[in-house]
């Protein structure tokens, strides 16, 4: 699938917010966001800059993210359920971001709720499984 610049940046931005979500930036948070931004293309400095200052910056604008393909969409809402995991911590800020980009993606509350019953009731293998983003790209 050909993924448009835009959505790899809204996909970036879209995890980078999902990290800042609970105000502290993990390791594992770290290595998931580094596995796929390298994916999308973009420069390790970049990232890397970006990942320092996120928890202090200011002008992120936090919308739920909008993808030109439900496919990205639900591939995001995925990969971005499993980066909220990662930390052992999954909060309800998180979960509620995840859901309104989901709803602004048409994306049914009802596929969402499914979704997320299935990863939180087996997070190992949420964890240990492939990138959503890999199966598309």
């Amino acid at each position: 699938m050909n993924i448009t610049t835009l959505d790899k940046s809204n996909y970036l931005k879209g995890l980078l917010i999902i990290a800042r979500k609970d105000n502290q930036l993990a390791e594992s948070e770290k290595k998931i966001i580094r596995k796929l931004a390298d994916k999308l293309g973009f420069a390790s400095d970049f990232y890397e800059e970006t990942m320092q200052s996120l928890l202090a910056n200011k002008y992120i604008i936090e919308d739920p993210i909008k993808f030109t393909d439900n496919k990205i969409a639900e591939s995001f809402i995925s990969d971005g359920l499993k980066l909220a995991l990662s930390d052992n911590k999954v909060t309800d800020i998180e979960i509620g971001w995840l859901k309104n980009t989901a709803l602004v993606n048409g994306i049914t509350e009802e596929w969402f709720e499914k979704f997320l019953k299935k990863s939180k009731d087996t997070p190992g293998q949420m964890l240990n499984s492939e990138y959503a983003l890999f199966s598309i790209i």
